[in-house]
């Protein structure tokens, strides 16, 4: 009994120390890695809808989410393919948006049944294994639509499709690495817990698992019992090779060390704003492919107004190459500092114009051309005012194309609502990309600070220059 006491109290003491390292360490890795895990599904999953091998859900937005859910992995016919791929997917982007943007990340709150439902999520597709031999169904189908995605498409489209599966691929190493950290110590959470309220007082001829269950029931109403645990507890606490299992599991619980470089490089921070930058530039396709549909709209909307002839004078106006009528458009905003609605003149011409500069700019950066060059070679200070005026320019067009994209289909007869082209999904791209290129300059921020507290502290940062 002694013993199991002196267990308890190191056990606690290797647990306090374990949390503690979860949440300044691991969950902050986590959800880092589900960040860019569920911003490369996104693109992915715009591009499937781009191209029309899935449809979009009309009702997307208006989904609500309580919990985390896994969509539905069973197996379909190719009669109503099209129609499951679309749920599915949809479902899916909606989970992961839901895990990134509400999802509490703290010891507490992640209990093994949610850590459960986080790993089934992120194995839901197999990017690792992503390929038409899968014996998993959606993946199987996931990958059959990657490849229809990558026909007749341009190099940059292309690099972003690449990106994006091996930044998948790599993350849910990663993530499940995380989550397994987290399920071990919630393991001996639980047993800990039985300990101290279960089974202190019981010998080993009433260790059993029906036994715990029932007091646990009765002490904690309401509360998963997991038996494999309890099973695992009762080897641990009066079984002969107890002791041994015990020393095993306190020396897991041990906070890995750091490992020491013996010349460490110096830090970058230089790759940080870099890296920013080209996450605005892989907004560039999508860019394109929201002018693409809008233009598409406008068109449709504008031929339904026009006569014969004021059709007929704008192709000629096409044949000579003069340049078209103005078209302006009365958009609808929200200010974000009152919360109040603005009605605003757009020139549609206009801003397509100065939209297509900008995505050029953009789309040099993917490929890393001389927009990338010309970048990589400024002053950090200078690189920061180009993301900061670039962010600016990104959320400006982002919401402009927002209410575009309300104004057509609010414009539309019921007959044409079906011809309109909706641009949500790009919508979403662009804002996470927004939201990643803002976050690396504050993370760039950051570390430059710490480095400088440092400096007048008299400690030097470990990576830094002598």
């Amino acid at each position: 009994m002694a013993e199991t006491k002196d267990y308890i109290k190191s056990l606690s003491e290797a647990l306090e120390a374990r949390a503690d390292w979860l949440e300044k360490s691991e969950l902050l890795t986590l959800k880092e890695n589900l960040r860019g895990y569920q911003a490369s599904f996104a693109v992915l999953y715009s591009i499937y809808i781009k191209k029309g091998l899935i449809n979009e859900d009309p009702y997307k937005q208006e989904a609500k989410i309580g919990e985390i859910e896994v969509p539905d992995s069973g197996a379909f016919s190719d009669a109503n393919r099209l129609d499951q791929l679309s749920m599915r997917l949809s479902n899916y982007d909606s989970q992961l948006d839901f895990l990134v943007n509400f999802y509490q990340f703290g010891v507490e709150f992640l209990s093994l049944d949610r850590i459960k439902r986080i790993f089934a999520l992120v194995r839901y597709i197999d990017w690792v294994h992503l390929g038409p031999d899968s014996q998993f169904p959606v993946t199987k189908a996931v990958a059959e639509l990657t490849s229809q995605a990558k026909i007749g498409i341009d190099q940059i489209a292309m690099s972003v499709i690449s990106k994006s599966l091996n930044n998948l691929s790599n993350a849910t190493g990663a993530i499940l690495g995380c989550l397994k950290e987290l399920a071990d110590y919630k393991r001996e959470a639980f047993k800990l817990e039985l300990r101290t309220t279960v089974t202190k007082d019981m010998g080993p001829q009433e260790a059993q698992t029906a036994a715990i269950k029932k007091k646990y029931a009765a002490a904690a109403p309401g509360r998963s019992f997991y038996p494999d645990l309890a099973e695992e507890l009762i080897k641990e606490d009066y079984s002969s090779n107890g002791p041994a299992l015990r020393e095993r599991i306190l020396a897991t619980l041990k906070i890995p060390e750091k490992e020491t470089k013996p010349a460490a490089k110096k830090v970058s921070y230089k790759d940080i704003l870099l890296e920013g930058a080209l996450v605005i530039g892989s907004a560039s396709s999508v860019l394109s492919e929201c002018g693409m549909k809008l233009d598409e709209n406008e068109v449709l909307l504008s031929n339904r107004k026009k006569s014969f002839w004021e059709k007929f004078r704008r192709l000629m106006q096409q044949m000579v190459n003069k340049e078209p009528d103005e078209v302006v458009f009365d958009l609808e905003f929200m200010d974000a500092t009152r919360g109040t609605p603005v009605r605003e003149r757009l020139n549609y011409r206009q801003f397509r114009g100065d939209m297509e500069k900008r995505n050029r700019v953009f789309a040099g950066l993917v490929v890393r051309g001389p927009s990338y060059s010309r970048l990589a070679a400024m002053e950090e200070e200078q690189i920061i005012a180009w993301i900061e005026k670039n962010v600016r320019d990104l959320q400006n067009m982002h919401k402009i194309l927002t209410a575009l994209d309300e104004y057509f289909k609010s414009e539309a007869t019921h007959e044409e609502r079906d011809r309109i082209k909706g641009i949500k999904p790009e919508l979403s791209t662009i804002k996470n990309a927004i939201l990643r290129a803002n976050q690396l300059r504050h993370e760039y921020s950051a570390q430059k600070e710490e480095e400088e507290q440092m400096r007048r502290l008299g400690i030097k940062a470990e990576g830094s220059a002598p």
